[in-house]
C-alpha cells in the first residue's frame, strides 16, 4: 500500500489588486507592529518603487512607525547580506519585517525573521547546510511580516521556505519551517510595471518551473494539481503579454496571482525537482539568476528524463491547450517540450547559458555539484543525463 501521507496549508493572507499595497500601515498595525523596517535592494529604489511604500507610512493614521530602510539585498540573497539586516533591524528595534522586491529580497526577509527569532547574530553560524523543521520545533516566530512582491516568478511571498546563497562556501542553502513565510501577501500589479522585459519573462518562465515541477511530482495531491494547472494556463497565457505590453496592469496581476498558486503547488509536491536541482548548481556557480537558469533548463531536462513526465502528460497538454494527434504519452510529451520552447522564443530568451562563456572545465565537476545539491535529496538525476543535459544549455553540443 502505497503512503497517502500528504501537506498542504495556505498561511499566507493574501491581498490582490491594484492600489493594494495602500493598505499596508493598516495591515502592520493588524499584526501587532509598532516599528516596522523596509527591506529591498538598491534597483528598487533607484526605481522608485520603494518610495510609493515609504510614502504610505507619511500620512497615515495608524500607530506603527516606519523606522527605517535596508536596500542591501543582492542577488540570490546573500547570506552576509542577511547578516548585516539582522543588525540593523535589531539597532533600530524593529519590531515588524516588510519585504518589498523579488524573490532575492523575499527569500532574504524570510532569512532574517528566522535569525531574528532564533536569536542568531551571524549567518555562518547556521547556513552552511539545508533546515527543515517541523512541529514541535517548529513554532509561529511572532514577528509581524508582509511581504510585496515586485516580480511574478518565484512566489516567494507565500512559500515556507527560503533558498539562501552561503558565498563563502559557493552553495545555495535551503530553509523550510511552516512559520516562514509572510503574514499577509500584498500583490500589487502597479508595482511590477516597470519591470525590465527580461526579468519579467524569466521570471515567469520560473514560476512556470514551480507549476511543472509541482504537477508532476510524486507526491502530488488533488490540491496541489489544482493549482498547478492552473497557473500553468495562466503563465502561458499572460506572460507574452505582460513582456510585450509592459503596463497591462490586468495581465501583471495574473501572473502574480500564477506565482503565488505555482509555488504552492511546488512546495507541497515537492519530490524530484531536476531542473531547480540544476538551476541551485548553474546559480551558485556561475551567478546565472535563477528564473533565467530554469527557463534554459526545463525543456532539456524534461527531454533528458521522459520517465517523470509520461504518466501525466496527456491531461497537461490538454490544460494548455496543445492539440496531440495520438494518445500516445511519448508524442505529447514531444509537444508539450516544443511548446515551452516556442514560448520562451516568443518572450525573446536564449536557449543556452552563451551569455556567461561558460568553459568545458564546468565538466569536470558538474555531476558531483549536482548530486550533491540539497535538491537531489529525493530524486538523484543521473550523471550521464547531468553530463548531457549540462552540455546542452552550456552550448557545447546542439540540441536536436
Amino acid at each position: 500500500m502505497s503512503n497517502s501521507f500528504a501537506e498542504f496549508h495556505l498561511r499566507t493572507a493574501i491581498t490582490s489588486g491594484a492600489g493594494a499595497r495602500s493598505l499596508l500601515p493598516q495591515m502592520i498595525t493588524g499584526l501587532g507592529g509598532k516599528r516596522a523596517i523596509l527591506i529591498t535592494d538598491k534597483g528598487i529604489v533607484q526605481a522608485g518603487v520603494a518610495a510609493q511604500v515609504i510614502d504610505l507610512f507619511k500620512n497615515s493614521q495608524e500607530t506603527v512607525e516606519l523606522v527605517g530602510v535596508f536596500d542591501e539585498i543582492e542577488q540570490d540573497a546573500k547570506a552576509e547580506n542577511i547578516t548585516k539586516a539582522v543588525q540593523v533591524a535589531k539597532e533600530l528595534q524593529a519590531d515588524a519585517l516588510i519585504a518589498l522586491g523579488g524573490g532575492s529580497v523575499l527569500d532574504a526577509v524570510k532569512g532574517i525573521k528566522w535569525m531574528l527569532y532564533k536569536g542568531y547574530e551571524n549567518t555562518e553560524e547556521v547556513f552552511h547546510t539545508s533546515i527543515r523543521e517541523f512541529p514541535p520545533e517548529a513554532q509561529p516566530m511572532d514577528i509581524p511580516h508582509v511581504a510585496i512582491p515586485t516580480t511574478a516568478g518565484t512566489g516567494a511571498e507565500v512559500s515556507p521556505m527560503a533558498v539562501i546563497y552561503n558565498e563563502k562556501l559557493g552553495v545555495k542553502v535551503v530553509v523550510r519551517t511552516p512559520y516562514l513565510n509572510a503574514d499577509i501577501a500584498i500583490l500589487d500589479p502597479e508595482l511590477t510595471v516597470g519591470l525590465p522585459p527580461k526579468i519579467t519573462a524569466f521570471t515567469g518562465m520560473d514560476a512556470l518551473t514551480h507549476a511543472i515541477e509541482g504537477y508532476f511530482s510524486s507526491t502530488a495531491t488533488p490540491f496541489t494539481d489544482s493549482y498547478a494547472l492552473y497557473s500553468a494556463k495562466l503563465i502561458a497565457e499572460n506572460l507574452p503579454i505582460v513582456v510585450k505590453e509592459g503596463s497591462n496592469v490586468e495581465a501583471r496581476g495574473n501572473m502574480l496571482m500564477a506565482s503565488a498558486m505555482a509555488i504552492t503547488a511546488f512546495g507541497f509536491g515537492n519530490n524530484g525537482v531536476p531542473v531547480h536541482n540544476m538551476a541551485h548548481v548553474f546559480g551558485a556557480k556561475f551567478r546565472i539568476p535563477h528564473g533565467l537558469a530554469n527557463a534554459v533548463l526545463l525543456p532539456n531536462v524534461m527531454a533528458a528524463l521522459p520517465e517523470l513526465y509520461l504518466p501525466k502528460i496527456k491531461h497537461f497538454a490538454e490544460t494548455l491547450g496543445i492539440e496531440t494527434s495520438s494518445s500516445d504519452p511519448q508524442e505529447c510529451l514531444t509537444k508539450v517540450i516544443q511548446f515551452i520552447r516556442d514560448l520562451r522564443q516568443q518572450v525573446s530568451l536564449s536557449d543556452t547559458f552563451s551569455e556567461f562563456n561558460l568553459d568545458s572545465t564546468i565538466l569536470d565537476y558538474i555531476v558531483e555539484e549536482v548530486q550533491s545539491d540539497s535538491a537531489s535529496g529525493k530524486f538523484l538525476i543521473p550523471a550521464d543525463i547531468i553530463m548531457k543535459v549540462t552540455k546542452e544549455v552550456a552550448g557545447f553540443i546542439q540540441v536536436k
